[in-house]
């Protein structure tokens, strides 16, 4: 392999890492928005369990629902920027997949084509041998 291929290659091997290791990121990010979101409803049926038995705390749970919904919309927005995010980056690294495998199959083919003309060139060696050899009178 040449080294301008090798070098095409090693490139293209670290994009498709680092993009990886973004999407990685992207989408812990996502599952710990939903996380949270699970954690507040949880904590917003506590919350309601506990205003049933307690009267004075009826009068809290308005304020209270009403945060929890502001912190949920929060959460659910933050959840679909994330996947918005997921979707570029997957777009992203399937486009360096897409590179990596070209660069590996142009590689590929100059690896073929010195084979070939090195065994043309053994060839034509030999013919040549072989010519000189006849021409001396040789077997």
């Amino acid at each position: 392999m040449t080294k301008w291929a090798a070098s095409l290659i090693r490139i293209s091997n670290h994009e498709v890492e680092t993009l990886q290791k973004r999407l990685a990121e992207i989408t812990e990010r996502r599952v710990a928005a939903e996380l949270r979101i699970a954690m507040l409803d949880a904590e917003a049926e506590a919350e309601a369990k506990n205003a049933e038995s307690d009267a004075s705390a009826g009068w809290y749970m308005i304020g209270y629902r009403e945060g929890h919904k502001r912190r949920r919309a929060d959460m659910l927005l933050q959840i679909e920027q994330c996947q918005q995010e997921e979707i570029g980056a997957r777009d992203a690294l399937s486009e360096a997949f897409e590179n990596l495998k070209k660069y590996e199959h142009v590689a590929e083919q100059a690896k073929v084509l010195a084979a070939k003309k090195l065994g043309a060139y053994e060839a034509a060696q030999l013919d040549e041998l072989g010519l000189r050899r006849m021409a001396v009178g040789g077997r």
